[in-house]
C-alpha cells in the first residue's frame, strides 16, 4: 500500500513539474495598454486581442497590463515583461513622446515590439497596427466643415480640442481636419476662439478646457471640434454643466464609436464619431504577434504603409474608417460592433431608439 501511495505521489509530482515546465515554456505575449481614461482599451481592445491570440497562437500566454497614463510606469512594465522572458510586446504607448526608453529596453533585450494604435517615438518597432489616421482627420474635418457651412452667421466661432501633442495620430488628425477647416479660417468664415492640445487625451482636462472656453466667450461658441470620444464626452459634460441643451452647440470629431458616444449622438449632444472596427485591429495585431512568435516576421500581406517614428520607418498595418452620424447610426449595428440594445440602454425614449428597438 505504501509503495502505491509513494508511486502516486511521485507521479503527481512529475505531472506538476511537467505542467510547471509547460507554463514556463509557453511563449509569452504582453499587451501593454496606455491608460484607463480612453475606455475602449480595457473594455474592448484587451478582450478582443486575447480572443484573437487564442485563435492564431493558442499555446501563447497573454498578459494584459495598463500603463495608467504614466510612461515611467509603462517602462517598468516593459522591463518586467522582459524579465519574465516576453517573446513579443504589443505596445499602446501611454505617452508617445516619452516611449523611447521602453522601445530601447525591448530592442536591447531582443524582444520585438508591435505598436498598437498609438505611435511611439524614438525606438525600434517591428510593426504599427493602426487605423488610417489621416483618413480619420479628414472624416472629422469634412463633417465639421459641413456643420459650419450650414450656419448662416459669419464668423462661426469654434473651439478646437486636440489630442496629446506630438503624437503621430494627433498630427495626422489635425492635418486631415485642416484640409477642410483652414480654408474656412482663411476666408473669415471661421474664427477659432479657443484651442488646446489635451495631455494624454484626458476627458477631465477636455471638460475643464471647454468650461473655461465657454466662460471666456460668454457661451458664444458655435462648434467644438475634437478628436476622440473621450474628449467629446468631456465637452458634453461642460455643456451640461453650463445649462445647455442637446443641439444648442455642435460637438464634432468623435472617434472610436464608444457606446457612450453613440448614445450622445442618439440624444443630439454629439454629431459624429469615426467608427474603427476594433475587432479588425485586434485580429491584425494578433496575426502579427503570432507570426513573430513563430519566427516568421511581420506578415507582408498585412503591411500597406509606413509610419516614421523619428527613429525608423515602421512597417504599418493601416485599416479603413467610417464616420458615423445620426443618419447612419445603424451601420454600427450592421457591423456587429454594438447592438441597438447596447446603444439605447437608458435612452429608450429617443427617436432613433424608438424606431429601432
Amino acid at each position: 500500500m505504501k509503495s502505491i501511495i509513494k508511486a502516486l505521489v511521485l507521479t503527481a509530482g512529475i505531472a506538476g513539474l511537467a505542467s510547471s515546465a509547460g507554463a514556463q515554456d509557453a511563449k509569452k505575449v504582453f499587451f501593454l495598454l496606455p491608460n484607463s481614461t480612453t475606455i475602449r482599451f480595457e473594455a474592448r481592445d484587451a478582450p478582443l486581442f486575447k480572443a484573437a491570440m487564442a485563435k492564431y497562437a493558442p499555446d501563447a500566454q497573454v498578459t494584459i497590463q495598463n500603463g495608467e497614463g504614466d510612461p515611467a510606469r509603462q517602462q517598468r512594465l516593459v522591463e518586467d515583461a522582459i524579465s519574465q522572458n516576453a517573446a513579443v510586446i504589443v505596445f499602446a504607448a501611454a505617452d508617445s513622446n516619452l516611449a523611447a526608453g521602453s522601445l530601447q529596453a525591448a530592442e536591447k533585450a531582443g524582444v520585438p515590439v508591435v505598436l498598437y494604435d498609438h505611435d511611439a517615438i524614438g525606438g525600434k518597432a517591428a510593426a504599427h497596427v493602426v487605423f488610417d489616421s489621416l483618413a480619420v482627420g479628414r472624416a472629422q474635418g469634412e463633417r465639421a466643415a459641413a456643420l459650419i457651412n450650414a450656419l448662416s452667421k459669419k464668423p462661426v466661432k469654434i473651439a478646437r480640442v486636440k489630442g496629446n501633442q506630438g503624437e503621430y495620430g494627433t498630427r495626422q488628425y489635425e492635418k486631415g481636419q485642416d484640409e477642410y477647416l483652414k480654408p474656412l479660417i482663411d476666408s473669415g468664415k471661421v474664427q477659432v476662439v479657443c484651442e488646446q492640445y489635451i495631455q494624454n487625451w484626458d476627458p477631465v482636462l477636455a471638460q475643464s478646457f471647454s468650461e473655461d472656453c465657454l466662460t471666456k466667450n460668454g457661451g458664444d461658441v458655435d462648434v467644438f471640434v475634437t478628436m476622440n470620444d473621450g474628449m467629446a464626452g468631456g465637452i458634453v459634460a461642460a455643456l451640461i454643466g453650463q445649462g445647455f441643451k442637446p443641439g444648442e452647440k455642435a460637438v464634432a470629431g468623435g472617434q472610436n464609436a464608444d457606446v457612450e458616444a453613440l448614445r450622445y449622438i442618439a440624444q443630439g449632444w454629439l454629431d459624429d464619431t469615426v467608427m474603427k472596427d476594433l475587432r479588425v485591429q485586434a485580429d491584425h495585431a494578433a496575426q502579427v504577434a503570432a507570426s513573430l512568435l513563430d519566427g516568421k516576421g511581420v506578415p507582408q500581406n498585412l503591411v500597406n504603409g509606413v509610419v516614421n517614428n523619428q527613429y525608423m520607418d515602421v512597417p504599418a498595418v493601416f485599416m479603413p474608417v467610417q464616420n458615423i452620424t445620426l443618419d447612419n447610426l445603424g451601420d454600427v449595428v450592421k457591423a456587429g460592433v454594438w447592438t441597438w440594445k447596447d446603444i439605447c440602454k437608458g435612452i429608450e425614449d429617443t427617436k432613433v431608439c424608438k424606431e429601432n428597438m
